[in-house]
């Protein structure tokens, strides 16, 4: 697995690094086949008094790619939001995948007949 963290009119400080891979640690225990992740972190300066702090992710995994951002003041809740909803859409991917075991039609016995719908 690839992780790339890069930050925009941001310097990604060892102890920032440090914290987006403890919480990505989360995502890995539940769906293990991820190919690369990527983290863009920002600051938009709005206005004088407000700062907008932005995390965004591109998660590659077998299948799917995942796209997630979040918008906080504070930088550190950006990345907690942003684990948050990712997790959250990592699980429900897993279990499409989980739930999509259908038998094949060439391995069901010759004498099988499918079940009559209801109408």
């Amino acid at each position: 697995m690839n992780l790339t963290i890069s930050g925009h009119h941001l310097e990604v400080t060892p102890a920032i690094r440090e914290y987006v891979q403890n919480k990505l640690e989360r995502v890995k225990r539940h769906f293990d086949q991820v190919i690369d992740i990527a983290v863009i972190l920002t600051v938009d300066n709005l206005t004088e008094k407000e700062k907008r702090q932005k995390a965004e992710i591109n998660l590659r995994m077998s299948g799917k790619t995942v796209y997630v951002e979040s918008l906080s003041q504070d930088l550190y809740a950006a990345i907690d939001t942003l684990v948050d909803k990712l997790d959250r859409q990592v699980m429900k991917y897993k279990s499409k995948v989980q739930e999509h075991n259908h038998t094949a039609i060439k391995h069901l016995p010759d004498n099988y007949d499918e079940p009559a719908a209801t109408a």
